[in-house]
């Protein structure tokens, strides 16, 4: 597998220089080539990338040495990078993912077991650092360990976690609206003139410590600090980048909007539909503020994110991954469905870098793991999917409404075939000539309509519940 000119935030083939040089590397120069090794990550991803330089300057300085490291590939730089990823895995991901599914309440030991073991062989997250050599596992396992924190009334400790996965990839501002409404949520509950407002300058006097701890060294030049914050917004990027299955490169496919608008309108409505996407969400995450809501506001605002925001990438979709992890417990069917679909969403990126086989490995695997862990097919009954408040809700208009369950047993068996068959096509058949583009076009459009209906299923959820999650299976 060939190492590419993308291959993630941290290139440990970087130069190490003096920290003084480092706070450059937002900047482009003939030394630091913004396309190939530029930073555009907040503070902590660079700092872990001078930390992973270091490392590796002691192994091999060829590594990292300027200039001629540029398109260095060998076994062994390969091995160290996969190295760091499982270093990162293992000290922040993995234990909690495990420390997460002890705590499920109302669950076997065999269920918890279950649960951790499918969401870390989870392939879209180990096909992407592992393969693509990134540390999404990074900002995800620090998010995990901000909810792990809120479920047990930690709620400082919880911010501060997000605080640091925030300053660590900026892609997790997906999940700062149900942090921000949750939490504002409790100290509205607390009343805010007695607890509530205590919580409240706790929380706002956390969030500013942590960013100014992280972002201090960048703050002593407003040129600094306005070139990294150019480098984490790149608007100038344009609406979305390459096949990735979200609503507008969907749209696209139809309809050139990226020719018929201008880049500040794309922007305009790209802002409008994802705020009307999420906020009734939103509004009732804050007048309700529940963990079993915070979880599902967690899963629907980041695919809203993902579906109409701007500048979206394909391995995005991990953000909403994250959160149906949480959830696997819950409403297996659904959640292992949509694990399948995230991971076929970014086939045409994994083919482009080589990782078709291992795509192929990891997703059998986990289908097998989840098909022997969960009986998915067992029991789909409305309690079982969660659909119970609104099935009695649309009894009133329709009476013997019942949810297809059988249906979609079937519409789940086609969605497999059809993404199988197309996965097939890809990796053995050459496109037609005059269409160059059309197994990712198709990957696209199948898994953005995926997803769609799965935004509409997980808010269903969340503004039917009714009872606010207290008979729900939830963290203590």
């Amino acid at each position: 597998m060939a190492l590419n000119d993308h291959c993630g935030p941290h290139r440990t083939n970087s130069p190490v220089g003096s920290f003084s040089e480092f706070l450059l590397r937002y900047f482009n120069s003939s030394d630091n080539n913004l396309q190939y090794w530029g930073l555009d990550y907040p503070p902590l991803t660079a700092y872990h990338s001078l930390l992973c330089a270091y490392v590796a300057e002691l192994i091999n300085p060829d590594w990292i040495a300027l200039h001629t490291s540029r398109g260095h590939e060998s076994d062994q730089h390969k091995l160290f990078m996969r190295s760091t990823v499982f270093i990162a895995d293992s000290m922040i991901y993995i234990p909690a993912v495990v420390l997460y599914c002890c705590y499920l309440k109302e669950t076997s030991t065999k269920r918890k077991i279950a649960s951790a073991f499918c969401t870390l062989l989870y392939p879209g997250l180990l096909l992407i650092d592992y393969g693509h050599f990134q540390y999404n596992c990074v900002s995800l396992g620090l998010t995990l360990w901000a909810v792990l924190g809120l479920s047990h009334d930690w709620d400082i400790l919880g911010s501060l976690a997000f605080c640091l996965a925030l300053n660590y990839k900026q892609m997790e501002l997906y999940h700062a609206l149900p942090f921000f409404c949750f939490l504002l949520g409790r100290c509205l509950k607390k009343g805010l003139k007695g607890k509530g407002l205590v919580l409240l300058v706790r929380l706002v006097a956390t969030v500013a410590a942590a960013f100014a701890l992280c972002w201090l060294p960048f703050l002593t030049q407003v040129e600094q600090t306005l070139q990294v914050l150019r480098r984490l917004f790149p608007v100038g990027r344009g609406l979305f980048e390459d096949k990735v299955a979200n609503f507008w490169c969907s749209l696209n496919v139809l309809l050139k909007i990226k020719e018929i608008l201008s880049p500040q309108t794309q922007l305009m409505f790209s802002f409008a539909l994802t705020l009307l996407s999420l906020l009734p969400t939103c509004v009732k995450l804050t007048l309700q503020p529940s963990l079993q809501g915070f979880k599902y506001a967690l899963v629907s605002c980041a695919l809203s994110f993902f579906l109409f925001s701007y500048h979206v990438h394909e391995k995005s979709i991990l953000l909403v991954s994250l959160p149906v992890c949480l959830i696997l417990n819950e409403v297996p069917f659904m959640s292992i469905w949509f694990l399948l679909v995230s991971t076929f969403s970014m086939l045409p990126l994994l083919l482009k870098d080589q990782l078709a086989l291992a795509s192929v490995e990891t997703t059998m695997g986990f289908s097998l793991a989840c098909a022997a862990s969960f009986s998915i097919f067992e029991n789909l009954s409305e309690d079982e999917l969660q659909l119970k408040p609104f099935s009695t809700w649309v009894k009133r208009y329709i009476p013997g409404f019942k949810v297809p369950a059988k249906m979609l047993k079937a519409w789940f068996l086609v969605s497999m075939t059809m993404m199988s068959l197309l996965t097939l096509m890809s990796i053995t058949l050459e496109p037609p000539h005059k269409l160059p583009d059309l197994f990712p076009v198709l990957v696209c459009l199948v898994s953005c309509l995926h997803f769609l209906l799965f935004l509409i299923y997980f808010n269903i959820i969340i503004l039917w519940d009714h009872k606010n999650g207290k008979n729900q299976k939830k963290i203590n």
